[in-house]
């Protein structure tokens, strides 16, 4: 699985089961809202959708994420249909009281590989206050209890903000207390309700970058970023330190179109849930079809077409930037990524934090 074919496959297929959620918080993409959708693909298209991704051949992962996943109660029907499919089914809940130890018993029993849950903070003051609701850490860590009863491994998602940077250093000792498997650090992308939140600066997101790259040495837990594949950047310039003649940070890092995609609650697929150009209906065309051959899923796998510091960085192929954050910044997914503060030598061209007076209000 470590070196897949990206123009073939996605690494990590996210389909939004639906957008019905119990909580509001603050940075949340998709807007959620309490009830579900009339149009949110039903279980036999679900299970149809299930047998597509299975086209992309063994052992793809798929991430049942929301909203709320658990909101819908044939759940853990379709994570049983996806495992028998040969799929690496995992699920990303909103950590509410919907997890409970019986849930995630009957997840446990029906496959499920790997639970994903959010913390924002390192204490319940923190994590509560960012996701709007008194005691969501408290569920949180009982649902990890919980999961690691039934044998589930569980990975830990946490949003980089100016709100929750801070944070991290707790949030990591948190999660060598609670025996996580991997740690994914989402560097916010500004769409949904996520616009009423303050990213970090560029420097400063390098600055992070380098201290997970420490922490990804000294803990047993894996680390991984989302919407920051400058990540391996850092870790390329940070090999180079230690060997001039390293392979700068091996297989390409994985972007939105590239080693990604992602189904909408109704069926629309995007390049990711933060860049939500659709770019067909899976209840029209097999989402692997959609996926190999959609143009705008083409044009982001082909590094040398991105525009900017970007298409001039030679760190494009392993790096590529965000592209959610690219076109949130700048209407334009091949444009540079506002949040990387490195600038390829020799390159004189326009630079994304330069362009401010003509980010698109919509």
């Amino acid at each position: 699985m470590h070196h897949v074919d990206t123009s073939e496959r996605p690494v990590v297929l996210i389909w939004e089961v639906t957008q019905a959620c119990d909580l509001s918080c603050d940075h949340c993409r998709a807007d959620a809202q309490p009830d579900r959708h009339p149009d949110e693909l039903s279980t036999a298209e679900g299970k149809r959708l299930l047998e597509d991704a299975a086209a992309f051949g063994e052992g793809q992962l798929v991430v049942l994420s929301g909203g709320d996943p658990l909101v819908r109660d044939d759940i853990a029907e379709l994570v049983a249909y996806g495992d028998e499919l040969g799929l690496r089914m995992t699920m990303t809940p909103s950590g509410t009281r919907s997890l409970s130890t019986g849930r995630i018993e009957a997840l446990a029993d029906a496959g499920l590989k790997r639970i994903a849950v959010s913390l924002d903070g390192g204490s319940a003051e923190g994590h509560d206050a960012f996701r709007g609701e008194t005691g969501s850490f408290a569920e949180t860590l009982r649902a990890v209890e919980d999961a690691r009863e039934v044998g589930i491994p569980v990975q830990v998602n946490t949003t980089v903000c100016r709100e929750t940077v801070g944070e991290l250093p707790a949030i990591r000792t948190l999660l060598t207390e609670l025996g996580a498997v991997m740690w994914s650090v989402f560097f916010l992308v500004p769409i949904g309700r996520g616009r009423v939140l303050e990213p970090i600066d560029p420097a400063e997101a390098d600055a992070v970058m380098r201290w997970l790259a420490a922490v990804a040495d000294e803990e047993p837990f894996g680390l991984k970023t989302t919407e920051a594949p400058h990540y391996r950047r850092v870790l390329a310039q940070r090999s180079a330190d230690v060997d001039s003649n390293s392979n700068p940070g091996g297989r390409a890092g994985v972007i939105a179109g590239d080693g990604f995609a992602f189904v909408s609650h109704t069926g629309e697929v995007y390049p990711s849930g933060f860049l939500p150009q659709s770019v067909g209906s899976v209840r029209e065309r097999p989402v692997h079809e959609l996926y190999r051959e959609a143009p705008l899923f083409r044009k982001l796998r082909d590094r040398d077409g991105l525009k900017g510091k970007c298409g001039a960085c030679p760190y494009r192929t392993i790096c590529g930037g965000s592209r959610s954050r690219a076109y949130a910044h700048a209407g334009d997914p091949l444009a540079s990524d506002p949040l990387c503060p490195y600038v390829p030598s020799g390159y004189d061209g326009p630079l994304p934090w330069e362009r401010e007076s003509s980010t698109p209000t919509a």
